[in-house]
């Protein structure tokens, strides 16, 4: 049994225990928050006994195996290194960390230390990515790849009156390409891989990151169009265009149905059972890589990760947005 413990008290924390209870050999045991109250608060909704409100004890324990990092983006880094110095696997939300720099800090620690580190991208771990993946040759030569992931957030209409929440502060690395973007990159990166060009756009806030934006990336042969916004709503498809098809994704955040419409007017449903808590293939293939004792991804890859943020840090460059951790 491998003992888990988590950092973040937040929906997202929760989302994804929901995930781990479905995953066999995966236990939480440990539950870490900045106030004892809330540590104990949300342990005592998973009948969990052992809380931390210090992060180097924690480290240290040898209660726990590995570590879940659902805190905001600008603590990723220092927070996965500390762990993964104390030989601790550590399974970080995405993005990794708030630029390159620190992504290959944490790939660094984890390969001097011997333990696993994995980026939390649910969507390419999902079954339906992987019949993208393996139907890709269907649709012949890829000409173009667009995608979309806009989501109107529940936290700008605080922001429109005044309230800075961190979702909106780029003291925390957030903003529309961090938390929304990755999710039409980090796909493209993995069917596709590094671009030869990026050229980005985008709305800037007064709190000084992006409430929405788009970017163009040439490849070799093919160029591709990902759009992403906290601040308008769409469920505009992801596609992926070839000269004897096209390919449809629908909600790219995690691949639901997938068709393949080729020029003759004809579909093929590509789309494969998946049935269980979205969470639940990155937390599997978690335990699966530390059973196996392997300490990268063959599908989350460190390449893929750094791939996709140094392409969001090109981004933000031209946007301008620049965060603390940025100057560091």
């Amino acid at each position: 049994m491998i003992r888990l413990g988590v950092i973040g008290t937040n929906w997202i924390t929760e989302r994804f225990l929901e995930a781990v209870n479905e995953v066999e050999d995966l236990a939480l045991t440990a539950v870490y928050s900045r106030t004892a109250e809330k540590a104990s608060e949300f342990a005592g909704k998973y009948e969990v006994h052992r809380t931390f409100t210090n992060l180097e004890e924690m480290a240290s324990s040898d209660e726990i195996d590995a570590v879940y990092i659902a805190s905001p983006n600008s603590h990723h880094c220092r927070q996965a290194v500390l762990f993964l110095k104390n030989k601790k696997h550590v399974l970080c939300e995405k993005p990794m960390a708030s630029n390159a720099a620190e992504v290959k800090e944490m790939i660094e620690a984890a390969q001097q230390n011997g333990v696993l580190l994995m980026e939390a991208m649910k969507s390419t771990i999902m079954p339906n990515f992987r019949s993208v993946q393996e139907n890709l040759g269907k649709i012949g030569e890829v000409r173009r790849f667009t995608a979309s992931f806009c989501q109107y957030s529940s936290r700008y209409d605080a922001y429109k009156q005044g309230t800075v929440l961190n979702a909106f502060n780029p003291e925390f690395s957030s903003g529309s390409l961090m938390d929304i973007g990755i999710y039409v990159i980090y796909p493209l990166v993995a069917l596709f891989g590094k671009p030869n060009k990026v050229q980005a756009s985008g709305t800037m806030l007064d709190s000084g990151v992006d409430g929405q934006g788009s970017i163009l990336l040439s490849y070799d042969d093919m160029e591709a169009v990902v759009t992403f916004s906290k601040i308008t709503q769409s469920d505009q498809p992801t596609e992926i265009q070839g000269e004897l098809g096209s390919m449809l994704i629908q909600k790219i955040s995690g691949p639901q149905a997938v068709d393949i419409q080729y020029r003759d007017g004809t579909v093929e449903n590509i789309s494969v059972k998946q049935d269980m808590h979205s969470m639940y293939y990155e937390a599997k293939e978690f335990v699966e890589l530390i059973q196996q004792g392997k300490l990268e991804s063959d599908i989350n890859t460190f390449s893929n990760s750094l791939t996709t943020i140094e392409i969001m840090d090109e981004a933000r460059r031209q946007i301008g947005v620049v965060f603390p951790a940025d100057r560091l």
